[in-house]
């Protein structure tokens, strides 16, 4: 038998005051999952040790992106020079 998402806060709210913060964290993650439209059969099945919550600073600005890092090794370009810009060897008029 399916259980419901209340059925789960129940059992996860009983579990946080137990001290199995494991359990409840699983329980947490089944509703999510629930919520998200998953069948109550997958969320029960799904293996939700690999999921990690989005940690506070790790997105931009008004974004859904990640911010960016360089590569490992990568190093920036030298800026140019101020008193050569433009004048190169071939200036086309």
């Amino acid at each position: 038998m399916a259980e419901t998402i209340d059925d789960l806060r129940r059992a996860m709210e009983a579990a946080a005051q137990a001290g199995e913060f494991e359990e409840a964290a699983r329980l947490r993650d089944r509703v999510a999952l629930i919520r998200g439209g998953a069948l109550p059969e997958e969320a029960a099945a799904a293996d939700t040790r690999g999921l990690t919550r989005q940690q506070p600073g790790a997105m931009g600005l008004g974004s859904s992106r990640q911010s960016v890092s360089p590569p490992a090794g990568w190093t920036p370009p030298a800026k140019p020079d101020p008193m050569t810009r433009g004048r190169g060897k071939h200036r086309s008029r």
